[in-house]
């Protein structure tokens, strides 16, 4: 662990606080602001000791008080925990480079209904995802369970499905990895928070892209880091705008298959200026693929991390877009020679990753082939879905809206006049049973392009489409459009 990272930085011998209620404090504060989440591992009082030159007693002495005030769970050898139970922290950003967005903005983004709407964000196809084979798989896995199996989860990851992901990107992404490298997460943001606390210092700045996924700027401003939002074009990030507002900046994070929520692609000239400014300035590049498998007038780009020729860029990578969001698996790729320090840094905030026998039967869907035909189906299904959901748009709004034809991507951009507002509109199809998003609200100042996200995977038959047409038409009547 880094000695200066924000939440477990050395504590100050000159304060007249004790130095147990520093630590006390600082764990509260964490929590409460969600940089510590409901169900997150804390590192043993002899591990944290160590790393902050105090003695055990004091970490303990701490520990024991946050688990009195229900703020922690001792669970024996699974260790210290975050109370699964509290609820989630509100999510606000306060950063100073960052216009901070209301904090019912990251809600909204964050937000899930207790069961599927049409066009919500982040959600697979559930009717396509072959139950009756994972069941199987699962059943396997049970009846040849063996006494490793029912130990904790191996460090860093499943070896059988570090393997299986090092071999499918070398294959389906580019990506010359060996199973060393690959780190098995829970999700975006965990591997977001293994890469600032593996490579970053606080109050570093990190290039953010703007519009982009606003709890990624989140989790940079509470881990004590400087977003500095960059503007993306019909190229992508761009990256001469970036050198101008931080040419020192010690990351970038970027989505270049699909930009997030835009959808276009990342030109290669912008690729490789950005990894020639990574190389230039020993910056990190995080490269969140979250979905670039999906891409209907061409076969998949390779990933950015192909074309590092340096140890630049970490490849991010996540099961919850192609498989199911509850799956809550992902995995980090890093450098070769940062392979100890992530090591380092997994075994005392990350060592409990997802259930073996998750990792297992994911492993075996890798390895015999069946998740690369998931994919090929899906993508089929999904241009068919696209196309046709783009149809019955155009079809009763006419060029009323404007809709976004990138060559990618899991929802559409439906572009509004500017007469109407993303939000207020979102708001009403909410009321309706509908779940778009508004663009606006994936802005740095809140305040960004009129249009909604509507995602067309779970779009079965165009009843619903037809539906959210006409409710738009409604309101764009309502306003002499």
């Amino acid at each position: 662990m880094k000695p200066d990272s924000p939440l477990f930085s050395p504590l100050s011998f000159q304060e007249s606080t004790p130095l147990y209620r520093q630590l006390y404090e600082r764990v509260r504060r964490a929590i409460s602001t969600g940089l510590l989440s409901p169900g997150d591992r804390l590192p043993s009082a002899r591990m944290l000791a160590k790393e902050l030159g105090v003695a055990r007693g004091t970490i303990e002495q701490a520990y024991s008080l946050l688990i009195a005030e229900g703020y922690l769970q001792a669970r024996g050898q699974a260790g210290t925990l975050v109370n699964p139970d509290l609820p989630l922290a509100p999510t606000s950003v306060t950063d100073a480079t960052v216009s901070p967005s209301a904090p019912d903005d990251e809600q909204n983004i964050l937000w899930r209904p207790s069961q599927l709407l049409p066009f919500q964000m982040g959600v697979p196809a559930f009717d396509a995802f072959p139950r009756k084979l994972w069941a199987r798989l699962g059943a396997r896995y049970l009846r040849s369970m063996q006494l490793p199996d029912w130990d904790y989860p191996a460090p860093y990851g499943l070896p059988a499905l570090r393997n299986a992901i090092a071999s499918y990107l070398q294959v389906a992404r580019g990506i010359d990895c060996t199973a060393s490298q690959v780190f098995i997460t829970s999700g975006w943001r965990t591997n977001l928070q293994l890469a600032v606390l593996a490579l970053l210092k606080s109050g570093q700045r990190v290039w953010v892209e703007d519009p982009g996924y606003p709890p990624t700027r989140q989790l940079l401003s509470q881990s004590g880091l400087c977003p500095v939002p960059v503007t993306v074009d019909r190229e992508g990030l761009n990256v001469e705008r970036g050198i101008a507002l931080a040419n020192d900046a010690s990351m970038a994070v970027v989505t270049p298959a699909h930009q997030s929520p835009l959808s276009m692609s990342l030109s290669l000239p912008r690729r490789q200026a950005l990894l020639q400014w990574a190389t230039e300035q020993n910056a990190w590049i995080v490269e969140d693929d979250y979905d670039g498998e999906y891409r209907y007038v061409s076969l998949p780009l390779p990933a950015l991390a192909s074309l590092d020729r340096h140890g630049r860029v970490l490849y991010a990578g996540t099961f919850s877009k192609v498989l199911f969001p509850g799956i809550r698996l992902a995995y980090l790729v890093v450098p070769q020679a940062q392979i100890a320090t992530f090591e380092h840094i997994s075994r005392i905030f990350f060592a409990s990753a997802s259930p073996t026998m998750t990792q297992s039967i994911v492993a075996s869907f890798i390895a015999e082939g069946h998740f690369a035909r998931h994919i090929q189906r899906t993508r089929r299904l999904y241009a068919e879905r696209r196309a046709a959901t783009i149809a019955v748009l155009q079809g009763i709004l006419g060029d009323r809206i404007h809709i976004d034809t990138q060559p990618g991507g899991m929802h559409l951009v439906l572009r509004l006049p500017d007469n109407i507002s993303d939000r207020r509109l979102a708001d009403r199809l909410l009321a309706q049973g509908i779940a778009v998003q508004p663009l606006s609200r994936w802005a740095v100042s809140g305040n960004g392009d009129n249009a909604l996200l509507a995602s067309f995977t779970n779009c079965a038959t165009m009843a619903e489409p037809e539906r959210l047409a006409t409710l738009i038409l409604a309101e764009l009547e309502q306003h002499g459009r």
